[in-house]
């Protein structure tokens, strides 16, 4: 047994991912669902695309559908750690806090920082177990003569 921990490969899409949430939630919310005049517009009737992303947003917002996918994730995580339940968590994570989602997606966090440090059994074997021994008997050994 030993803790679960990402591959470097993992983890660096896991920064991407993050700051693409991130920076993608705050596009909706800053320049689509806070924006008086896109909610103007709107209310006008205007029929853009925009209209519709920002009336799915707050209904998604509404629901606390954010912070409920991100608390599956995260206790499923929790459960039996896999990268795909945390990238996914971690995105509905970021969503939610951004969104006004912020109660279940805090706790969704927590839960998902503690699932590092819980001891699960790995799948994949250590690199030196699959790597077998690399080194040799040296010259002087009796075992070659």
């Amino acid at each position: 047994m030993r803790l679960f921990l990402p591959t470097p490969r993992e983890t660096n899409l896991l920064i991407l991912l993050g700051f693409a949430a991130f920076g993608y939630a705050l596009y909706l919310r800053i320049l689509v669902v806070d924006t008086p005049a896109i909610e103007v517009a709107c209310a006008e009737g205007l029929v853009r695309m925009v209209c519709g992303l920002r009336r799915t947003v707050i209904e998604l917002t509404d629901l606390q559908f954010f912070g409920g996918v991100a608390l599956v994730c995260s206790v499923v995580h929790f459960i039996r750690p896999r990268f795909a339940t945390l990238a996914t968590g971690l995105v509905a994570a970021l969503f939610g806090l951004i969104l006004r989602n912020t109660g279940v997606s805090a706790l969704a966090m927590a839960i998902l920082i503690m699932g590092f440090a819980r001891p699960v059994y790995v799948d994949r074997p250590r690199r030196a177990e699959a790597a077998g021994t690399r080194t040799t008997a040296p010259a002087s050994s009796r075992q070659f003569h």
